[in-house]
């Protein structure tokens, strides 16, 4: 998922999908170590939306902060 698509979401539909995309790298992991993992490079694409998922969470957390600062 893109940056801007993330942008889009809303802190629950953001979480939602955190948690999804959470899932999806335990089950990838779990396959990994069985043994039946077709496509190693997923694991990776999903840790990368993780870290983008947190990373706009963060942003979001930061421009509240910043804005009941100028209060």
């Amino acid at each position: 998922m893109k940056r801007t698509n993330l942008t889009e979401l809303t802190l629950a539909e953001l979480q939602q999908k955190l948690e999804e995309t959470r899932r999806e790298l335990f089950d990838l992991r779990f396959r990994l170590a069985i043994g039946r993992l077709p496509n190693y490079s997923r694991i990776r694409q999903v840790r990368r939306e993780i870290a983008r998922i947190l990373t706009e969470q963060r942003r979001r957390q930061l421009q509240e902060s910043v804005q009941e600062a100028q209060k």
